[in-house]
């Protein structure tokens, strides 16, 4: 239990894609001007992440190993990766139409999203087993939606702030993701895999 819970906090703060990896970077600017969209962003790459990764995982083991196919599970997981994003974005579209308006290009973004695809990869070449494979992408996803509520956070609190006119935008943006990135990189080496 003890390995799960290791595995679950190094995916969520420790190896953070985004501001330790610096993977995702399209979405994690373009939506955390809102701090509602970024929630929900945030919500929906986990629950794309931790769904095509159980999927991947299945269709590796079971489909690619045995049959010697392994040299085709990148494009095998952008197929499963843009079959989930489709069907979310289906579903948003006539359960939230707010939504679905708010996140605007950023929802098919998912599908080419480095994080969304790398969780996958990187279960696959760990090796992982499917429990530890889900255990990974929930704490990925929640990761890249911590990351993303955080910055979100902030450049809310920033409208209010009196910013250099050269810095407006995505100059100060940039130095909050500096800032955060540095903070979270302050916990490398704290948890080995």
């Amino acid at each position: 239990m003890s390995a799960y819970l290791t595995l679950f906090i190094s995916a969520v703060i420790v190896n953070n894609f985004v501001l330790t990896r610096f993977l995702g970077l399209c979405i994690f600017f373009g939506v955390s001007k809102n701090l509602d969209a970024s929630l929900g962003m945030g919500m929906a790459v986990t629950s794309v992440i931790t769904l095509s990764s159980m999927l991947a995982w299945v269709v590796y083991n079971f489909v690619l190993v045995p049959f010697n196919l392994v040299f085709l599970k990148t494009v095998v997981f952008v197929l499963l990766i843009a079959s989930f994003v489709q069907l979310l974005e289906i579903i948003i579209k006539k359960q939230a139409p707010a939504l679905y308006n708010m996140w605007g290009i950023y929802l098919l973004l998912i599908a080419t999203n480095c994080v969304v695809l790398g969780v996958p990869l990187i279960n696959a070449e760990s090796n992982y087993g499917f429990v530890e494979s889900v255990v990974n992408s929930i704490g990925s996803g929640l990761g890249f939606a911590l990351a993303i509520v955080l910055m979100a956070s902030l450049r809310e609190k920033l409208r209010l702030a009196d910013v250099p006119k050269p810095l407006e935008g995505l100059g100060v943006a940039f130095i909050l993701a500096g800032m955060l990135a540095l903070s979270f990189m302050g916990f490398s080496g704290m948890i080995s895999l």
